[in-house]
């Protein structure tokens, strides 16, 4: 970054006669050029170099007290240096005066950058600038702000601007927050900027939401407030659902409060291809991540999306040929004594990954007997999520480029929700949520014919990760990228820099909702195993494909965020851009 000269700091511009003759001279605050005006009878001075992309200001016009830079045609306050145009920033502005026929700039006191960027953020979030987005994620990482605190601001943000409460940007929001530890330090901020870009997405021309006030009065039995709350989920009253969770946050039911979301999103199969279980763990993984205290806000967001989710069982494929749903009805009915069984040998099964191939089976009575038969074995929910979470992986990794390219979500679906039920279980494996255990697990069931006839797993038993990025630049290099990672991991390469290389490949591409999830919940299934195994590395393999399957894009947010550093570091862009073939 630019230095711009500490507070106090004056230089010389150069003498009075020449500004008044010239009309401009030309100087330097520490690193930062500066611009000095004559105009209407006085001096004003100006960094010279337009905030939005580094077009030297002395080369702009100057009408009634206006700066306008001509490149995008950007307008300041020649006083302030302040942008009338919110595509701009601002510009700094320095102090002028006349010390014996010379002209003397000096810094002025500088407002709280933090509070100044966040400012910017906002611009940037309310009028979907991707470029003001980015210069603001930089500038708030270069100050030292935690990368929570950003992604803070921004669900701030997408939870007070969209009516109908959390979305899809949040959901990646979270989703890049958690890949943060495993990313390149480079390649933070750009995960940042993905989230942040993909709210302000979201909110655009949406009416802002107005939250609902708890109940007041008298407190009410926390079991009383998770049989209203189903209640009106399966009736669809909205209002009511989302009155009655803001009023167990109020009474610091946090846990019981949790407890009954997943109960609800489990009430009913699959609801809305799953999205319901992914977002509702996403906000309970958001309060962890940003703090306790946004609960009562950030929460009460997914009401809205789980009331008005559509359900499985309405549809035909759970209800014909095989019915399905009569089947879970059967094992669900089942499950307390399951438990109860499991108690007495609890933790002593532990073949997940064997578990997790019984699922590929082709009947779904075996299927839900194998799952009944771990339940009463001891299996932990852990254990349970882990291992229907690999089943739904081992779909993308066989997943043949034979079929429609649009079932690629289809076999996302499973996993992405499949890793929500995991990372929920890990947590706290209520009975309720164990339903979503075989719920997920016919859901892989019904995904079978996507593994007819089944890709090849990899067998490479070594790997370049150089050699990833020509899978990314062409168009169907599926199974090869998926063998590179194994044969990576097979030959002792770093989990952590394969992890690191499909993170990064994701972020250089303008990359669509469905990617993210995936990414987000490959690493964190790979990471759930032993290393030195065989589950992450087909895990990460399904990761590749999936990747290579949908790349190359345009890559435009990389780019703007690519600009932003350079613009950061005072590079003369325009030059570039000025120059032919350039």
């Amino acid at each position: 970054m630019l230095d711009t000269g500490g507070p106090g700091m004056q230089v010389e511009a150069g003498p009075l006669d020449e500004l008044r003759e010239t009309g401009r001279l030309l100087t330097k605050v520490g690193d930062h050029p500066v611009v000095v005006f004559w105009h209407e009878g006085r001096a004003y001075a100006v960094e010279d170099r337009c905030p939005h992309m580094g077009f030297p200001l002395h080369r702009g016009t100057i009408e009634a007290g206006l700066l306008t830079c001509h490149w995008h045609h950007a307008r300041f306050d020649l006083a302030s240096g302040c942008a009338l145009d919110l595509f701009a920033d601002d510009a700094s502005g320095y102090d002028v005066s006349i010390d014996d026929g010379r002209i003397v700039v000096s810094t002025r006191p500088q407002a709280d950058p933090v509070a100044a960027l966040e400012g910017r953020l906002r611009d940037g979030l309310e009028e979907g600038i991707e470029l003001v987005i980015a210069k603001s994620v930089l500038g708030l990482m270069e100050a030292g702000v935690a990368p929570e605190r950003i992604v803070g601001f921004g669900l701030e943000f997408g939870a007070a601007n969209r009516q109908r409460g959390w979305s899809a940007g949040m959901t990646v929001l979270v989703a890049m927050a958690n890949l943060v530890p495993h990313l390149r330090a480079d390649d933070v901020p750009l995960a940042l900027i993905h989230g942040l870009s993909f709210v302000s997405r979201d909110v655009r021309g949406q009416p802002p939401r107005f939250p609902l006030s708890p109940l007041t009065g008298a407190r009410v039995d926390p079991a009383r407030l998770a049989a209203w709350y189903r209640r009106f989920v399966e009736t669809r009253s909205t209002d009511a659902a989302e009155r009655v969770l803001v009023s167990a946050l109020a009474q610091g039911e946090l846990g019981d409060a949790e407890a009954f979301l997943f109960a609800a999103a489990t009430d009913h199969v699959f609801i809305d291809e799953g999205h319901t279980l992914d977002f509702t763990n996403k906000a309970v993984e958001a309060v962890g991540l940003i703090g306790q205290d946004a609960a009562t806000w950030l929460l009460p967001t997914i009401v809205d999306q789980m009331s008005r989710a559509s359900r499985a069982e309405e549809t035909s494929p759970w209800r014909h040929p095989d019915d399905l749903v009569g089947l879970l009805d059967g094992a669900v009915a089942a499950l307390p004594d399951m438990l109860a069984e499991g108690i007495e040998h609890e933790g002593k099964f532990d073949d997940a990954e064997g578990l997790a191939w019984a699922m590929l089976a082709d009947d779904p009575v075996a299927i839900v007997d194998t799952l009944e038969d771990a339940v009463r074995a001891g299996a932990t929910g852990e254990l349970l999520g882990r291992a229907v979470a690999y089943a739904a992986a081992l779909r993308i990794t066989r997943f043949h480029t034979q079929n429609d390219f649009a079932d690629w979500n289809t076999v996302h679906h499973a996993f992405t929700t499949a890793n929500a039920l995991h990372q929920s279980l890990r947590r706290r494996a209520t009975p309720e949520l164990l339903r979503g255990v075989f719920h997920n697990a016919l859901r892989v069931y019904l995904d079978r014919f996507l593994n007819l006839p089944a890709a090849r797993l990899p067998t490479a038993v070594d790997g370049d990760l150089g050699d990833l990025q020509d899978c990314w630049s062409v168009q169907g290099a599926v199974d090869r990228a998926g063998a590179i990672v194994a044969g990576r991991l097979r030959s002792g390469g770093s989990q952590s820099d394969v992890i690191a290389a499909l993170g990064q490949a994701l972020l250089q591409e303008d990359a669509g909702f469905h990617w993210y999830q995936v990414v987000e919940a490959g690493v964190r299934q790979a990471r759930s195993w032993p290393e030195d195994g065989e589950p992450p590395v087909l895990i990460l393999a399904g990761v590749a494909r999936f990747l290579a399957a949908h790349t190359p894009t345009r890559r435009q947010l990389p780019t703007v965020v690519t600009l932003a550093r350079r613009l950061r570091r005072g590079e003369h862009l325009y030059e570039e851009l000025a120059t032919p073939g350039a």
